[in-house]
């Protein structure tokens, strides 16, 4: 009887190492960060994503499939900034997650890793769609997603021990990837004449963007972030492209083109119409899709490549 009931225990204990462990939940609020993730966890976590990158990051349906997401959720990447605020607290709050919440482990900000441009040092309405913490669009730029890939390794190796290593990894691997990447079109457009780095933008979300490539930011088509143009204010953009040449207009592919357009008609500008995020549904990497955003608009200033 007791070799029986020894035999038994052995063979459940090996049954029970022979079972892996859970993998990690990651829900991620942008497509961008969403694939950041992915790379980083690698095979030790399954990764969900609370946006498609056609929709403005701003703004989001709270569906219930959103909540049931969060609630299964071991770690919550957020881009921070106040760019989800206006409806990620809320579908947080439905998903009674205790893991999730500010300040806990499971609570990853990417903002809290990238150097902040962009930060006002006053806000009041008057202002428009204004982020007292610093523009929250870093996602453009492969030096801050660097940063935020090797501080997702040292996040999801603090949830999973057992893979920490890995996780450190693949984030270093990124990290360098991601720049050198930055460093060979700062180089391609620091190439390009000073008349061909102006560039008009449509909503005040490229800074990053801007820096990173040695652009010249010298107008946007909404007259605040958020109010759309009037007609006064778009006489003043197509006087500006006349009086400083610029060559081309970009903006997110969420935004509406009306405006745009006009203007692109008005001045010859070329537009560089370009996605709001990685393609995360069809397992497009970080790098590539910033690569093809920097193509998109050198091909824009200037021609191709």
């Amino acid at each position: 009887m007791i070799r029986t009931v020894t035999l038994f225990a052995l063979g459940l204990a090996a049954t029970m190492l022979a079972v892996p462990a859970r993998a990690l939940q990651v829900v991620a609020t942008l497509p961008s960060l969403a694939t950041l993730a992915r790379e980083v966890a690698g095979p030790h976590a399954t990764v969900e994503c609370l946006l498609s990158p056609r929709q403005d990051p701003h703004y989001a349906d709270a569906r219930p499939n959103l909540i049931l997401s969060l609630n299964r959720a071991d770690l919550l990447v957020v881009n921070g900034l106040e760019l989800e605020v206006g409806w990620l607290p809320g579908l947080v709050r439905q998903a009674r997650n205790p893991k999730i919440q500010t300040g806990t482990p499971g609570y990853f900000d990417a903002s809290l890793h990238v150097l902040r441009l962009a930060v006002p040092g006053r806000v009041d309405r008057a202002m428009g769609d204004i982020h007292p913490g610093g523009n929250p669009h870093f996602h453009w730029d492969p030096r801050a997603a660097a940063l935020v890939a090797v501080a997702l390794g040292k996040s999801l190796g603090a949830l999973d021990p057992a893979h920490a290593a890995d996780y450190t990894k693949n984030a270093a691997v990124m990290s360098a990837r991601f720049k050198a990447l930055a460093h060979e079109w700062t180089q391609k457009f620091a190439a390009l004449p000073e008349a061909e780095r102006k560039l008009v933008v449509y909503h005040d979300s490229l800074v990053y963007l801007v820096d990173w490539l040695g652009l010249k930011q010298v107008i946007t088509v909404e007259p605040r972030p958020g109010i759309p143009p009037d007609p006064g204010h778009l006489a003043k953009v197509v006087g500006t492209v006349r009086t400083t040449g610029a060559k081309a207009l970009a903006q997110e592919e969420y935004y509406p083109r009306g405006a745009s357009d006009q203007v692109a008609k008005l001045t010859g500008l070329r537009m560089a119409i370009v996605p709001g995020g990685a393609n995360f549904g069809s397992g497009q990497r970080f790098d590539d899709y910033v690569r093809g955003l920097a193509k998109t608009l050198y091909e824009a200033l200037h021609g191709a490549p």
